[in-house]
């Protein structure tokens, strides 16, 4: 589900950061200041050790029992913990239940069980879904268009050891746009696709116009959350200079038929880092045939 996605993407992210715009342009040496200090709740959330550099690992339930452990016997292969970590039985109804292994040592929201019902992500409601832990390492379910699959996290992963820093564009207050906002009432459908090859339906409460060298452009966010907007976007810097699929922009809600569209905190998503992430990807609609020359760029670390 992109709901479920998204709000993780903005945790990961830190929504407060994302939400500190308003339409009142900042002074010159406050904008450089919030920048910089957006920049560094970005990068620290990214390198947490439950961040997204800590992915080692997305495995997809089948129905029935799943043997789950780094055994290679195990019906699914971690790449971290215990030999056989215990059995993951997801069953017709959708619903999982785990039970440990004696020697395993894991335990559900940090609690030790032998057994435990498991929630799924998109379930969890404010609590969060279920965290079985193993050491460093862990894992949570997550549901994508009906499947489920295990999420697994270790903070020792390689990716996190040695990640290689984020790139951006030199800080432009030009990118800073105030653009008009056009509600729909109605709302309007958007359909936006996610690496998975999946095909989600989004509510679209309007759309931000925006000029830039003479010529107009307009993206349509969906908001999942009830006092931000979400844009999946692409430009023609995308795939070579920024990242191919999408960035991804926060931005607070209109005020007096106004959004403010900072480009300068356009950034990645989790799949620029890891190929264990599920993230949507730019809808055509927020295509940009302009060169977008601000914000995070693409990550050095990546084949992408």
């Amino acid at each position: 589900m992109l709901r479920t996605a998204v709000l993780v993407f903005a945790l990961s992210l830190g929504v407060a950061s994302v939400q500190a715009q308003t339409t009142d342009a900042p002074a010159a040496n406050d904008f450089y200041q919030q920048n910089t200090q957006w920049q560094a709740k970005r990068l620290a959330g990214l390198t947490a050790p439950s961040g997204w550099l800590s992915l080692i690992g997305l495995e997809w339930l089948k129905e029935g029992a799943n043997h789950v452990g780094t055994a290679a016997d195990n019906d699914i292969v971690l790449k971290a913990g215990p030999a056989h970590l215990g059995v993951v039985t997801l069953a017709h109804d959708g619903s999982t239940h785990v039970v440990f292994d004696k020697n395993s040592g894991a335990t559900v929201d940090g609690k030790a069980v032998h057994e435990a019902t498991l929630v799924d992500d998109a379930h969890a409601g404010d609590k969060g879904p279920s965290l079985v832990a193993f050491g460093p390492a862990s894992f949570l379910v997550i549901e994508r268009d009906g499947r489920k699959a295990l999420r697994v996290k270790d903070s020792d992963a390689e990716t996190r050891k040695h990640f290689l820093g984020l790139d951006y564009y030199p800080a432009d207050p030009s990118w800073r746009i105030v653009a008009d906002w056009v509600p729909f009432d109605p709302p309007h459908e958007l359909e936006i696709g996610s690496v998975l090859g999946t095909i989600d339906k989004e509510k679209v409460p309007g759309k931000a116009v925006f000029h830039r060298d003479g010529h107009t452009y307009e993206l349509m966010p969906i908001q999942e959350e009830p006092d931000t907007l979400f844009f999946v976007i692409a430009d023609r810097t995308s795939g070579k200079e920024t990242y191919g699929a999408a960035r991804f922009l926060y931005a607070a809600l209109p005020k007096d038929g106004k959004v403010v569209l900072d480009f300068n905190r356009a950034y990645n998503p989790p799949c620029a880092f890891t190929p264990y992430a599920t993230c949507p990807l730019a809808p055509p609609e927020n295509r940009m045939d302009l060169a977008v020359t601000a914000g995070e760029k693409k990550y050095r670390g990546s084949e992408h």
